[in-house]
């Protein structure tokens, strides 16, 4: 049975991704994106990823039919959604330093901390979080394996989005993670505050 896979990547479509959704050829999409009408982002390789929800938003406005499928999976996000965020970071000390600080500017936050790429997958499965700030050099499982494996397992870790926070100089690295969906990728050392206003973007 066949699968499709433009509509079961919940956390960022692509501009080619997002034009198989709307029907049209991939020019398209990027001359929309261009114009300001579908709002994306850009990611540090120079590709457009563009949030579900400001899909359904463009089709709706633009009076497109919207998949069902990609309906239902906003529906079902908006409907779990409790703010909970797993951090994952093996030097514990950084680990709880981000954690501190995150709570600190938002009370309602569920945080919970792993510290290897094991414990982190099992949490993942268990939590469903929403948002999932992970290190990429990781004991256990890499941190790249873990986005493969959000991305090809939607129903098992809940496609929370990914925050990538790595001291990796790795022009490759960083554009396999974009690939795979992540939504942020940054470098340490970390800007805290901006850390938190990203949480507060994808929480929305």
């Amino acid at each position: 049975m066949s699968r499709d896979p433009d509509i079961e990547k919940p956390v960022v479509f692509s501009a080619m991704e997002a034009a198989k959704i709307c029907g049209v050829v991939n020019q398209t999409a990027i001359n929309w994106i261009r114009k300001g009408s579908l709002k994306a982002f850009t990611t540090p390789g120079g590709q457009y990823r563009i949030y579900p929800k400001d899909l359904v938003d463009f089709m709706v406005q633009n009076k497109m039919n919207v998949p069902a499928k990609l309906l239902d999976s906003l529906k079902a996000k908006a409907a779990r959604r409790d703010n909970t965020v797993l951090v994952v970071d093996d030097d514990k000390a950084f680990n709880d330093v981000i954690c501190r600080f995150l709570k600190s500017k938002d009370a309602r936050l569920d945080l919970h901390q792993a510290y290897d790429g094991f414990e982190a997958g099992s949490k993942m499965a268990s939590l469903k979080p929403d948002v999932v700030v992970l290190d990429l050099d990781l004991p256990g499982v890499d941190g790249v394996k873990i986005c493969r494996n959000i991305s090809e397992e939607p129903e098992s870790f809940g496609s929370p989005a990914v925050i990538v926070v790595t001291a990796l100089e790795d022009d490759f690295v960083e554009a396999s993670c974009m690939e795979l969906g992540v939504s942020r990728y940054y470098h340490k050392p970390l800007d805290l505050p901006m850390l938190s206003k990203t949480l507060e973007e994808l929480l929305g």
